[in-house]
């Protein structure tokens, strides 16, 4: 299961972008130059993501909280599909 959302890394302003949740990891996106190469292509694998919550200001914010103590946010506009394929991944993972 490959499927994209269209998003927002929250981290010096808002950097709009693409959010890529796949089997093994969540991947953000942007071809902004002016942003840092460690976020243009920003992969988090799934093994390390903590939790996740939710926050809804105006749009929905979701943060990642990693096991090494790292967070992002992210605007996903997607919520309710995101969730159900985040949470159809990690229940494979688990079996």
């Amino acid at each position: 299961m490959n499927q994209a959302f269209m998003c927002s890394l929250c981290h010096n302003g808002i950097l709009g972008g693409v959010l890529w949740l796949d089997a093994h990891a969540v991947i953000y996106k942007t071809n902004k130059l002016t942003v840092d190469k460690k976020f243009r292509n920003l992969a988090i694998p799934l093994k390390e993501v903590k939790a996740i919550t939710w926050k809804r200001v105006v749009f929905p914010v979701a943060k990642f909280q990693l096991q090494n103590g790292e967070e992002y946010k992210f605007i996903i506009f997607n919520k309710k599909r995101f969730n159900a394929c985040y949470e159809k991944i990690k229940s494979k993972e688990v079996l």
